[in-house]
């Protein structure tokens, strides 16, 4: 028996990383799982290498290698006609839709001044705006089924603390929590509660390579503004956020929304 069992999963940003593991966790537990990724270039501005579509399909054979069953197809969350189709279709095949998990976005660096325009906007529109088309596709499945449920908003903490060099980035995350509390004051009656989620570093292909990062990380006067307390733990793993994202989604948190959920080795504080 899993935490799971009979409930229905809607991940963005499924194709690997931290996407990747929330669906194979949530499938272990019994849940089906519903979802997409554009599973290829994203930005042409991105320095580091983007998923492909053999990485969803990687997913797709993990999460029905531990039983699962899954609804999984190439998309943009940009894209709320093909959001919108995909929860329809999720909606017939499993019968119901209980928990989202808004993970899919974008990174990209340079100065305020020196970002181009799609630096900027491209970043905003993925991360943020695809966020919201998320919600604008999944939650009226959600209050047309009755079950309550959750949703939980991958931001940073960068959506916590300003970061150099990231301001397109820092804007969007920011940005997600105002759409989260703002979620959540307007469902909660509904019994449908709604976090965000705040990592720092973690074991990804955004996260570890990333080229400019780490051409960055050896200026002096940047270095100071990505520090932790906890320097002997540099970067968090996958399931360390999967751990919080199951805990946020289950009945243990019945009590919790509108939180900030921090998991980022004390960054923030710093």
């Amino acid at each position: 028996m899993g935490q799971f069992d009979g409930k229905v999963v809607y991940i963005t940003g499924i194709a690997r990383g931290q996407g990747r593991n929330h669906a194979v966790r949530f499938a272990r537990e019994g849940a089906a799982i519903v979802g997409l990724d554009i599973a290829g270039p994203i930005i042409d501005h991105a320095t580091y290498p983007p998923a492909t579509a053999d990485d969803l399909e990687e997913t797709i054979r993990l999460v029905e290698g531990v039983g699962g069953k899954i609804l999984a197809r190439q998309g943009d969350t940009r894209d709320l006609a093909f959001q919108q189709q995909l929860v329809a279709d999720a909606v017939e095949q499993f019968g119901r839709l209980d928990h989202v998990v808004a993970n899919a976005g974008v990174l990209t660096w340079g100065k305020v001044w020196e970002l181009t325009e799609e630096q900027f906007t491209d970043v905003v529109d993925i991360n943020l705006v695809g966020a919201w088309k998320t919600l604008k596709a999944t939650v009226p499945a959600m209050l047309d089924a009755g079950n309550g449920g959750s949703i939980t908003i991958i931001s940073s903490v960068a959506g916590l603390k300003a970061m150099p060099m990231q301001a397109s980035y820092t804007a969007s995350k920011h940005g997600l929590v105002g759409l989260t509390q703002t979620a959540a004051k307007e469902l909660g009656h509904y019994r449908i509660r709604v976090n965000s989620v705040h990592p720092y570093a973690v074991d990804t292909p955004m996260g570890v390579a990333d080229t400019e990062a780490h051409r960055l990380f050896e200026k002096p006067w940047v270095t100071p503004h990505f520090v932790s307390m906890l320097d002997y733990h540099p970067v968090a793993s996958c399931d360390e956020i999967s751990d919080a994202v199951l805990y946020l989604s289950s009945d243990s948190a019945k009590g919790i929304t509108g939180a900030e959920f921090q998991i980022d080795m004390g960054h923030s504080k710093v």
